[in-house]
């Protein structure tokens, strides 16, 4: 049974095979997406058992993202099928950046897509209790029923004193407007004891621009744990207790940073399961974000944990480590 459920959007990702705009680019290669199902393949590589609550379509894409999830050794018996198109995204990246731009054919721009018909009956109660830590995306919460449905999930887990971890996965075009998101993420983060946030997340929803500032004020939601991802300056954690550390980023060329805070939020909920202190956990999670940068694709490049060491200690002495005590 998985130690890890990711619950949430799944998606194909049909990223830009060449650098450039929606408008330019000619062609491209077809990807499993989803952050919190990027986030349980990576876990799975990493030595995990996970598993995922999510629909897909009563298509091919359908049959093409199941397929996936379970080549990549995830546990797919709770993938609902819906009959809807799978929902679908165009990524193209910047030529000096590899940063993305995101193209939904979802809600609320197109009308009962798969992944966002979870319903509150499609969430198992007994899958989740027995899970060490439920994870769960914002993006999913943009919209009912699935809104409802992980609300529901997130319920299940704190009465069954199982850990859920939140990632914001903020895409401003799937929501309605500000005020829903402000009052949704309020929520989940009361609720949360896990939270991770890239540098920009973090400056729309804690309104702090220094990661440090942003991480205490997040502690302030009563989290037990939070990171923030800062791209190229690496990453911090903090913890409630007032301790927490900052590492550099391993430096690479990036050719799409598509999964990459996926993977790093994989490898450090493996940490925190496997019970590795902040410098493993920020180090390994570093790490994970930079193979996902090198590639094409959120989980192409992802390596075993023992390859993932292999890569920490090669490097490790490139990377600046700050230990903080708040």
């Amino acid at each position: 049974m998985p130690e890890i459920i990711g619950i949430g959007e799944i998606l194909i990702d049909f990223v830009a095979l060449e650098q450039g705009s929606h408008v330019n680019v000619s062609s491209f290669l077809k990807r499993l997406g989803g952050a919190p199902m990027n986030c349980m393949i990576v876990a799975k590589k990493l030595g995990v058992e996970t598993g995922v609550i999510t629909a897909v379509g009563n298509d091919p894409f359908g049959d093409f993202l199941i397929n996936e999830l379970k080549k990549n050794g995830v546990d797919i018996t709770r993938v609902k099928r819906k009959n809807a198109r799978t929902t679908i995204t165009f990524i193209v990246n910047d030529p000096n950046t590899g940063e993305r731009s995101f193209l939904f054919y979802r809600e609320p721009w197109v009308k009962g897509t798969a992944d966002n018909l979870l319903s509150p009956d499609d969430i198992d109660e007994e899958y989740i209790a027995q899970a060490k830590i439920v994870h769960i995306s914002g993006f999913a919460m943009s919209q009912e029923p699935s809104r409802e449905a992980i609300f529901r999930a997130i319920d299940i887990a704190a009465k069954n004193k199982v850990q859920i971890s939140f990632d914001p996965t903020l895409r401003l075009d799937v929501w309605n407007n500000q005020d829903e998101i402000n009052e949704v993420y309020n929520k989940v983060l009361k609720k949360a004891d896990i939270a991770t946030f890239s540098k920009e997340e973090a400056a729309f929803i804690l309104g702090e621009l220094d990661p440090l500032k942003a991480a205490k004020k997040a502690l302030e939601y009563g989290l037990k744990i939070v990171g923030i991802k800062i791209g190229e300056e690496g990453s911090l954690i903090l913890k409630d207790t007032g301790k927490g550390i900052k590492a550099s980023a391993f430096q690479i060329k990036p050719v799409d940073t598509t999964g990459a805070g996926d993977a790093w939020n994989a490898a450090f909920l493996v940490g925190l399961i496997k019970g590795w202190g902040l410098e493993k956990c920020i180090l390994f999670a570093n790490a994970a974000g930079a193979h996902a940068c090198m590639h094409k694709g959120a989980t192409e490049g992802i390596p075993t944990l023992p390859e993932l060491e292999k890569f920490v200690v090669k490097w490790r002495n490139a990377v600046k480590i700050e230990y903080i005590e708040v």
